[in-house]
């Protein structure tokens, strides 16, 4: 009887043991199936990473040359956990995947995948990171930093202001520089980013630097680009002042434009839309930073990439991120409606894209 009840007590702890195993692998392939890598979804799950739209619909190459038609540049969002990604950069992906779905707004928000994007991107291979150039946004201290983690320069302090904008010596490969096959590779793994600010004050900074002050001096701007505007759309022509800002939007608000940005090469990359330079509804970005939010946004970035124990951003003078409002609003005030709505119509992509407030002096 002993015997009996002792082996009934054994086959009771074995089935509990079974029991308690059999929990726990129920468990665990909840748990998986929960925070499984979105990369690894099939194809009719919504997947988790908030992503722009992945398929490349028209690509232009250099020489004639064409990518294969498989060629759909996917790349990945920030390969961390991300549950822990900061909910800020999540929702700027959501934004601007849903707005590259709207139809209304395609002729604003796609452009095909050209040289003149591969020309933007900035290409770090040690790092496995792209970078595209978005001008007027603090976008030469990013170089100095893919100039350091490319091992061009030790460190941000050593490189010299004149080598940085110089291509041949500051060790900055373009993604245009590679093969066909090699630009597939890096667009579909690597970490890619850019910068963008509220797109009116951006062409306040660049008529600014460009047309006014010129600290770089680049004649070319006011001896030869700011004529080619004034003659086509000053309305007054006996004024013999150089070019005003008023002149400028008239010429951006242009529907024909492109005739003229063909004269001026690709200086225009200064006050093009975002669209036109980095292809966001293209090209999948793992991160967008705000100019505006650059403080945290900027080791944010640096942590994503996985690089923020080998360079630090410069620092930021205190206040110069700052969305200026009554800075814009005196720029505009003496311009028509008319030539602001215009302007409005070429970047609204770019507002939309990005969650930009449609200004208030258009509303009133």
């Amino acid at each position: 009887w002993l015997v009996s009840d002792n082996m009934h007590h054994q086959w009771l702890l074995l089935a509990a043991c079974f029991w308690v195993i059999f929990m726990f692998m129920v468990a665990s392939k909840f748990i998986t199936l929960t925070f499984k890598d979105p990369d690894g979804y099939g194809a009719k799950q919504e997947p988790l990473i908030l992503t722009a739209v992945t398929k490349v619909e028209e690509v232009h190459v250099p020489e004639g040359k064409h990518w294969p038609e498989e060629f759909q540049p996917t790349g990945k969002a920030f390969s961390g956990n991300l549950i822990h990604q900061p909910l800020v950069h999540m929702e700027r992906l959501e934004l601007l995947r849903n707005v590259c779905r709207d139809t209304a707004l395609r002729n604003l928000s796609h452009t095909a995948v050209s040289k003149f994007v591969l020309d933007r991107i900035f290409v770090c291979d040690k790092h496995k990171i792209l970078f595209c150039q978005t001008p007027k946004v603090g976008n030469t201290q990013w170089k100095k930093v893919l100039i350091v983690l490319n091992g061009a320069f030790s460190s941000i302090e050593d490189i010299p202001e004149n080598i940085v904008h110089d291509h041949e010596k500051n060790g900055l490969p373009r993604l245009s520089s590679f093969s066909d096959s090699e630009i597939k590779k890096r667009l579909n793994l690597y970490f890619k980013f850019f910068i963008v600010r509220d797109p009116f004050e951006r062409l306040i900074s660049a008529f600014k630097d460009k047309f006014v002050h010129n600290p770089r001096f680049e004649p070319w701007y006011r001896h030869e680009i700011a004529p080619g505007i004034i003659r086509k759309y000053r309305k007054n022509r006996t004024e013999t002042k150089g070019l005003q800002f008023e002149d400028f939007v008239r010429y951006l608000g242009d529907p024909n434009h492109r005739w003229l940005d063909v004269q001026f090469g690709d200086h225009i990359i200064h006050w093009v839309t975002y669209v036109e330079l980095c292809a966001p509804c293209e090209i999948t970005y793992s991160v967008i930073g705000h100019h505006e939010t650059l403080e945290d946004d900027a080791p944010y970035i640096l942590k994503a990439a996985g690089i923020d124990h080998l360079v630090s951003y410069p620092t930021i003078p205190p206040g110069i991120t700052v969305y200026n409002k009554t800075k814009v609003e005196r720029y505009f005030s003496g311009i028509s409606k008319r030539d602001i709505r215009r302007l409005y119509a070429r970047f609204e992509g770019d507002f939309k894209l990005f969650g930009y407030r449609e200004p208030d002096f258009l509303l009133n």
